[in-house]
């Protein structure tokens, strides 16, 4: 195998293993990695039954305030179908402006070691834990971002935010009161799901 075929083959395992690492569904899920010429493929069994989608939920935009330069705010998820599911770590958002076109974004999970801000809602700012949902329940995690464009940046509108709950899953679409205008490439901060 060449050398560019080995440095492919092992980005493409980091890639794989950190969007898994991103939306584990259970702590106590059975992980399985073995390692093989350099690449490593990692298996999680969830034990605690369906990983909740997207398509489970509703979602509401919990308006929030400003400070600074950052907007907060959260977004509820109530579950609407029949059944339990589990849910542990971050949302991934997609932004989309009022024609429908997605908006560049980036979404940068907290807490870190570092975080360059702390959530108005202390259990925003813990580290994820396992959620089983039923019908009828709900989820929120908490967002911010700067509305304060850098030089001649132009910060997009988005008038809508497709929530995903796991990588590869269903999304669920928010529509927030007001147009949500995340500054800086359009970074958002996210906390876990609480």
């Amino acid at each position: 195998m060449s050398r560019a075929l080995k440095s492919l083959a092992i980005f493409f395992a980091f890639v794989a293993i950190y969007t898994l690492s991103r939306h584990v569904a259970s702590p106590s899920s059975a992980t399985t990695s073995t390692t093989t010429s350099q690449v490593t493929t990692t298996t999680t069994n969830s034990p605690t039954g369906t990983t909740c989608q997207g398509t489970d939920f509703r979602g509401v935009f919990n308006q929030g305030q400003g400070a600074a330069g950052t907007i907060y705010a959260s977004i509820s998820l109530i579950k609407t179908t029949a059944g339990t599911c589990a849910i542990k770590g971050w949302p991934t958002l997609t932004l989309q402006d009022r024609t429908g076109s997605v908006l560049p974004s980036a979404t940068v999970d907290l807490p870190t070691v570092n975080s360059p801000i702390q959530f108005t809602d202390a259990k925003a700012n813990l580290a994820p834990s396992l959620l089983s949902l039923h019908q009828g329940s709900s989820t929120t995690f908490s967002l911010a971002y700067s509305d304060v464009p850098r030089g001649i940046e132009t910060c997009g509108s988005a008038t809508s935010i497709a929530v995903q709950l796991t990588a590869h899953g269903s999304a669920v679409s928010v529509t927030p009161a007001y147009p949500a205008q995340p500054c800086n490439h359009g970074s958002v901060w996210v906390s876990p799901f609480y």
